[in-house]
């Protein structure tokens, strides 16, 4: 055993006797001109993600985008609660309806009325507005309009000639002949009236044309009405 550890050692200091001779034989030259750049690697793998950085400043607003289009429309609301009670407005103009009428006869005193003179009806059948005037036989008209007037007559002992006047003028005639019986005569017309003016009916022609009669079964009447206001 120990033989074998010695021959191992003897071994070891001669290589290395051998190495230093061979060192110390060597004469150092001139160094060599640099080689030619290796050819690049492969590219690594890529590293790992580096840390998030600090979040940066809130930039300038950019230009104004063009308008959208409009969006659907949304779902109903629910009904709102009731206001408060507004103010009580000013009271409005009435609406006045205007009325205009009257229907007279002639009685056994008034029956064969004068000529060339407004005849008296003093019968009153109706005359509410009081706009017809037994005294004077004149109807007055107290709202400007259309108005329609109508006479039936009994016509008896007498021929009859009658006319319808407006403030003087004579608008229609009546005349209807006597024939030994009673007999009827009648005329209407549709007048524009003006506030203030009158309409009544008088005999033409003198006494022989006045043959209006009236009794208890036999009448002759004068009548008016306002059909509307102008």
């Amino acid at each position: 055993m120990f033989t074998v550890a010695l021959l191992l050692l003897l071994l070891v200091v001669r290589g290395v006797a051998q190495e230093e001779a061979q060192t110390k034989g060597c004469v150092c030259g001139y160094p060599g001109i640099p080689g030619d750049p290796g050819h690049n690697g492969t590219p690594g793998r890529d590293g790992r993600d580096g840390i998030r950085g600090e979040k940066g400043e809130l930039g300038l607003p950019g230009p104004q985008g063009p308008k959208g289009d409009l969006g659907p429309t949304g779902p109903e609301g629910q009904k709102g609660e009731f206001g408060e009670r507004g103010d009580k407005g000013e009271k409005g103009d009435a609406h006045v309806i205007s009325k205009s009428a009257f229907s007279v006869g002639l009685t056994a005193l008034t029956k064969l009325p004068v000529a060339n003179a407004p005849i008296r009806f003093d019968k009153i059948i109706y005359n509410q507005q009081n706009h017809y005037d037994p005294q004077t036989g004149r109807f007055t008209c107290s709202a400007a309009g259309a108005y329609y007037f109508a006479y039936h007559i009994t016509v008896f002992s007498r021929n009859v000639k009658v006319v319808l006047v407006k403030n003087g003028a004579k608008i229609i005639h009546t005349t209807d002949n006597y024939q030994s019986s009673e007999d009827q005569a009648a005329g209407g017309a549709v007048l524009h009236l003006e506030v203030g003016d009158k309409v009544w009916l008088q005999v033409a022609g003198g006494e022989l044309f006045n043959g209006l009669f009236a009794d208890e079964d036999d009448d002759t009447t004068f009548s008016g009405f306002l059909i509307f206001t102008a």
